[in-house]
């Protein structure tokens, strides 16, 4: 089985090394992968970052047709040769890492379909490109044979959602295990990390207490335990999250703490004992808060996004 992943100037490099890697790991251990880098010339690229890498010349036909992004895509569009390299190869199935969506569509082969990309470009792609049906918060896409991903860590999710539909969950979850990384990450891109979302507030005692919550969710974070770990009052430190994180003490807690869950959950955790680890207390607290926030309940969202495609 062919993997082509297709490189050409300017291409983002995690965009390249994140299917190279998922798909030389699960050759590694058994899967029937041979993995091709090319280019549309076929020699070396530089990509964005100005590392160059070496390439094969282009192929017509492969089982699987990967095409990266580039920070320059959405606003430059693709070049000739980058779009006759896609539309000359023939395969079976073509997915396309972060604003690689752009190249794919440009090329016709997203009208009609669901798609993502980057979250900072979703809007532009669903504009300029009216016949896709763009889900700006999904990780990855499945639409038929055609599969699209988020921005460049999901080139990741992507891969190995390819690689459990060629060779199953098992094999998925090894080489997941070996890249220390999720089968299936919990959550869309608005998701990714509520510590990472969080702006970084210039009050050193604020900026500890939220390091604080992230290490350790399970922990005592009442109000006033949070109160007295800052040296502040209860009124002044509600004033300070309102000021600096634009919400509630306990707004952002629980928004930790359903993150952790989701986490738990998804490496294999019962629901109660995600409730205690990650500090929500009772299965009916934790339902309570997937509902609310989520849609869905922790035993639905467990079997949901444990190993199945979007």
């Amino acid at each position: 089985m062919d993997i082509v992943i297709l490189a050409y100037h300017g291409v983002r490099l995690m965009d390249v090394t994140a299917p190279l890697e998922v798909f030389g790991t699960a050759a590694g251990f058994g899967a029937p992968y041979r993995v091709r880098l090319c280019s549309p010339g076929g020699g070396p690229v530089t990509t964005s970052t100005g590392v160059s890498l070496l390439a094969e010349p282009p192929v017509t036909s492969a089982h699987t047709l990967v095409v990266p992004g580039s920070p320059g895509l959405p606003a430059h569009g693709a070049r000739a040769e980058l779009l006759e390299a896609v539309s000359a190869v023939s395969a079976r199935r073509v997915a396309s890492v972060c604003t690689g969506a752009f190249v794919l569509a440009e090329a016709g082969l997203l009208d009609g379909r669901r798609a993502t990309t980057h979250w900072r470009h979703a809007a532009t792609l669903a504009s300029r490109y009216p016949a896709i049906e763009v889900e700006p918060d999904a990780i990855y896409v499945r639409s038929g044979e055609v599969l699209t991903s988020a921005g460049v860590s999901a080139g990741i999710d992507l891969s190995l959602a390819m690689v459990e539909q060629d060779m199953g969950a098992d094999l998925a979850r090894e080489v997941a295990r070996d890249l220390v990384v999720f089968l299936q990450r919990p959550g869309g891109q608005s998701q990714f990390s509520v510590a990472s979302r969080t702006p970084r507030p210039r009050h050193d005692p604020l900026r500890g207490l939220l390091d604080q919550v992230a290490a350790d969710p399970g922990a005592d974070h009442s109000l006033q335990s949070m109160a007295a770990r800052s040296g502040v009052s209860v009124r002044h430190l509600t004033r300070l999250f309102h000021e600096r994180v634009g919400r509630t003490p306990a707004a952002y807690v629980e928004s930790v703490r359903l993150e952790a869950a989701q986490a738990l959950l998804d490496s294999g955790e019962t629901v109660t004992g995600a409730a205690v680890r990650s500090g929500m207390g009772s299965d009916e607290s934790l339902r309570r808060a997937f509902l609310r926030h989520l849609g869905v309940t922790p035993s639905a969202y467990r079997a949901r996004f444990r190993t199945s495609l979007s």
